[in-house]
């Protein structure tokens, strides 16, 4: 079962590190090291679509994300990611994401990313997350802006959240151009609350004058500038992320404020940062002056 597991997530790792280059299955299975008939039955059973779906759905959604931010043209990328033809490109983006590149890019909208989910590889060289490990904390300012965000009903954490509303809204908030450069996880205040059980949320954080579309089942909430306290861990390997986390939560209980001149601030949302272990795991916590 784990060599099953491994097999998947190095075929994961080659499309995204070969994501702009034409990938067909029998290069999947020289790095899974199976057939290609073998290696393809192991990518359905694990990731729930064929590889083929899976490169085509993640080259439109990064192609999407170059649209919003750059100013290039069409043809450009989609020669660039390694579609055969411009209006071979435009089809599959319209049947992706319900607009034709050329709409998307003068005007771009909440459309549905693809973000899929990474297999963890038990068999990887992991970190001993048992050693001393750092965690880095530093003041940072945030101006007042809005909130873009997706409420549950009873949601705690991510998994709570991920159960009662869907784990493909992280792909939708991806898609709308944040001022902070990625989306973010919030546990709201009491006063933000609705209902009041409602503790985590996923959202995007816009301008404050931000005139865009609302997606649909979505709401706006404001927030005033604020300080934080920014923990930073270490570098972690994808499989430690529980432990990566730990740490953090850990290291903020510890942590008095008060050294620096400062007192925990309960009106303003906590912040988290997608966990990526390349960076370390990033929670903010919001402080005020003494």
């Amino acid at each position: 079962m784990e060599e099953q597991r491994t097999a998947v997530r190095k075929m994961q790792d080659y499309i995204s590190e070969h994501i702009t280059e034409e990938i067909d299955i029998t290069d999947l299975a020289a790095v899974s090291s199976y057939s290609p008939w073998y290696a393809r039955r192991l990518f359905i059973k694990y990731l729930g679509m064929t590889p083929s779906v899976y490169i085509r759905r993640l080259k439109l959604s990064k192609s999407a994300l170059r649209l919003r931010d750059e100013d290039c043209q069409i043809m450009d990328i989609a020669l660039d990611m390694g579609f055969g033809s411009v209006d071979g490109y435009q089809r599959a983006f319209r049947r992706e994401f319900g607009c034709n590149p050329k709409e998307y890019s003068t005007s771009p909208v909440p459309v549905w990313l693809f973000t899929p989910s990474l297999i963890i590889d038990k068999e990887r060289n992991v970190s001993n997350m048992s050693e001393i490990r750092n965690v880095f904390i530093q003041v940072i300012e945030k101006p007042a802006r809005k909130v873009i965000i997706k409420r549950g009903i009873n949601a705690t954490e991510y998994w709570s959240y991920c159960k009662e509303v869907g784990c493909d809204v992280w792909g939708l908030l991806t898609s709308i151009k944040s001022i902070s450069g990625e989306p973010v996880c919030l546990w709201l205040p009491k006063e933000l609350r609705n209902p009041v059980t409602n503790e985590y949320v996923q959202g995007v954080e816009v301008e404050p004058d931000y005139k865009g579309e609302i997606p649909e089942g979505f709401e706006v909430i404001d927030l005033p500038a604020s300080t934080y306290l920014l923990f930073r861990g270490e570098p972690f390997a994808e499989e430690d992320y529980v432990s990566a986390i730990t740490e953090i939560w850990d290291a903020e209980k510890k942590y008095d404020p008060a050294f620096i001149g400062y007192k925990w601030d309960d009106r303003n949302p906590r912040i988290q940062l997608e966990p990526r272990g390349e960076r370390g795991y990033i929670e903010l916590v919001p402080v005020k002056k003494i």
